[in-house]
């Protein structure tokens, strides 16, 4: 391990440019920095890596599919000029989307869960989207939100509901772009890939493009938060249970094989499972080790690549995603009563509770 931390520290203090300059917002997304995390890496004996996609424009990984499902649209002349973009998000795909909207001169309109944080909403609207917060409900129900989207889609002239959880448009934006950026940026040497997912656009995408990449030589695995089915299921190889319970965590987790992760299901080499108070706990290492104020699905996100990294042994390279930053969720995640009402105050080491300065 010492040659690849010298190898690290010995780089310039600053970023090289990645580009001359970019067309607009939508030419700002992706080639995000793969940031090695320093402490975790000399832990482990591991080179551990994080795709910094908090770094895209809008803030979140979700940029990608956003830009993803609206050129699919375009170019499959479903998407006219001055139309409608309609979608069920629990957070970032809409605020993406909301970006990508008001670069290209489309209306967005966005149905979400009303357990969501207020920062999201607020966020939405000032950009512009028409937001509808409606019961959180089974997507079994009617009245869940993504059938909501769908049917007030159907309901409009030159409008699309974007589908992001089995519009595969999703991964193949990850395949194209971010899988490829993450070979490249660790020269083809990355031993393992592991995310947790939502829509399944992530790691699908990214796991196809490594597999395909490496001869299938690159590991790639699945993090679950509590209150989804996934890590059963891939456990199981392949039972589906009733999905019960929840997490801190937001826009991750799943009670079902979408389209987007069933692109990919049967290549997933394993599934980890994470609690909260693990991912809590690292998001605020995180802040204080190596100065990256993350939100909690980014730090679930580490605490697999680490947890993956003990399992693999030393030496090898493991690849995570950091989904996006704490800015939209900081009210709650550093809020010193919602972790007590959580239960989660007790799981942060105590010399780093100092950063939970909300009452």
């Amino acid at each position: 391990m010492q040659s690849i931390s010298a190898a690290f520290r010995a780089r310039p203090l600053t970023r090289a440019f990645t580009s001359r300059p970019v067309d607009g917002f939508v030419g700002a997304i992706g080639n995000t920095p793969l940031i090695r995390l320093h402490k975790l890496s000399e832990q482990t004996g591991c080179n551990i890596v994080a795709k910094s996609e908090l770094q895209n424009p809008g803030g979140s990984v979700k940029d990608r599919a956003a830009l993803g499902v609206i050129r699919d649209a375009e170019k499959r002349g479903l998407l006219k000029p001055g139309g409608t973009v309609v979608e069920g998000t629990a957070g970032n795909t809409g605020i993406g989307l909301a970006h990508v909207c008001r670069a290209r001169g489309y209306r967005c309109v966005i149905f979400m869960p009303n357990t969501q944080s207020q920062e999201k909403i607020d966020l939405l609207r000032m950009l512009g989207a028409e937001v509808h917060p409606v019961p959180a409900v089974a997507y079994e129900n009617p009245a869940n939100y993504n059938h909501q989207a769908r049917d007030f889609a159907k309901s409009l002239p030159n409008a699309i509901w974007t589908d992001q959880f089995d519009n595969t448009a999703n991964a193949e934006a990850h395949y194209q772009t971010t899988g490829p950026e993450i070979w490249e940026q660790t020269e083809g040497k990355v031993d393992a890939f592991i995310c947790a997912t939502g829509t399944g656009g992530t790691l699908a995408g990214i796991g196809r493009a490594l597999k395909e990449k490496s001869d299938g030589k690159t590991q790639v695995w699945l993090a679950d938060p509590p209150g989804s089915v996934l890590y059963s299921y891939i456990s199981s190889g392949g039972k589906l249970t009733e999905r019960s319970g929840g997490s801190i965590t937001e826009g991750i987790g799943q009670g079902r094989i979408t389209n987007n992760l069933g692109t990919f299901v049967k290549n997933i080499d394993g599934a980890l499972h994470i609690p909260d108070e693990k991912s809590i706990a690292m998001l605020y290492d995180l802040l204080d080790t190596e100065g990256l104020y993350l939100g909690a699905s980014s730090a679930l996100n580490v605490v697999a690549a680490v947890e993956l990294a003990k399992k693999l042994g030393p030496g090898k390279t493991i690849a995570t995603i950091l989904c996006d930053g704490a800015y939209r969720y900081q009210s709650r995640l550093f809020s010193k009563k919602w972790l007590q009402a959580k239960g989660l105050e007790s799981a942060i080491p105590e010399h780093l509770r100092k950063y939970a300065v909300l009452d």
